[in-house]
């Protein structure tokens, strides 16, 4: 199986003018981006062999990065509902 990134732009496509919204008026919402582009680059070089992790904590990477991806998902829900 090939490894894959998984930014948010490739994610939340039809949620790319939010995000950029969202980037320039909530530092809330950059700073929850910011660690999941973190997390989805250092679980991506684990996979890849760049760096090196046990299972258990490479899992428990992943899903602080799916929860992360709720919070965002969520938020950005929000904003598309208020004025988007």
């Amino acid at each position: 199986m090939p490894l894959e990134h998984h930014p948010l732009v490739r994610e939340f496509p039809e949620f790319r003018q939010q995000m950029q919204a969202l980037h320039a008026s909530d530092p809330h919402f950059a700073q929850m981006a910011l660690h999941y582009e973190t997390l989805d680059k250092r679980i991506y070089e684990v996979e890849d062999g760049r760096q090196s992790l046990d299972d258990l904590a490479l899992q428990a990477l992943k899903n602080e990065r799916v929860i992360l991806k709720d919070q965002i998902a969520e938020r950005l829900s929000k904003a598309n509902g208020a004025g988007g």
